[in-house]
């Protein structure tokens, strides 16, 4: 690969299988291009707006989606340092889609590598796919990893 080719990778995870499994891959693009990566976790007010109303709890929800996000970008961080790839940890809270789409416009990132639940359907209309989304939108290539 060219080491030119990347120097900023932006990784959004989950911390789902799913994810870590776009986590490896990302890491190791990194790795072979030395590129830095972002590794990005959105507290979805989205999920929280739905805790508030139906619950009664957003707060303590988010406070939940936070610690779960401290675990997910822990996991990024862990692979970067043993395999010798600078990580940053990123904490953002919103829309998924739209977080992730604006962070890499406006950090000129060269790289997208996200996983995906591979909802299909109806499940996919209902819920709606972050991964889908930012792939029809984004402005920089996008790696979907199954």
């Amino acid at each position: 690969m060219n080491e030119d080719l990347f120097k900023k990778i932006l990784i959004p995870t989950d911390g789902s299988e799913n994810a870590k499994k776009a986590v490896a891959y990302g890491i190791n693009i990194a790795r072979a291009t030395g590129a830095e990566v972002c590794a990005m976790y959105v507290v979805s007010t989205e999920n929280a707006g739905t805790a508030r109303t139906v619950m009664g709890w957003a707060g303590a929800f988010e406070e939940y989606l936070a610690n779960q996000g401290g675990v997910a970008t822990a996991y990024v961080e862990k692979l970067g340092k043993e395999a010798g790839v600078k990580v940053e940890p990123m904490y953002l809270k919103g829309s998924p889609a739209e977080k992730i789409l604006e962070y890499a416009e406006e950090s000129n990132i060269d790289l997208i590598v996200m996983g995906t639940q591979g909802l299909t359907g109806v499940q996919r209309f209902l819920i709606g796919s972050v991964a889908e989304n930012v792939l029809r939108h984004s402005k920089v290539p996008v790696m979907i990893v199954r």
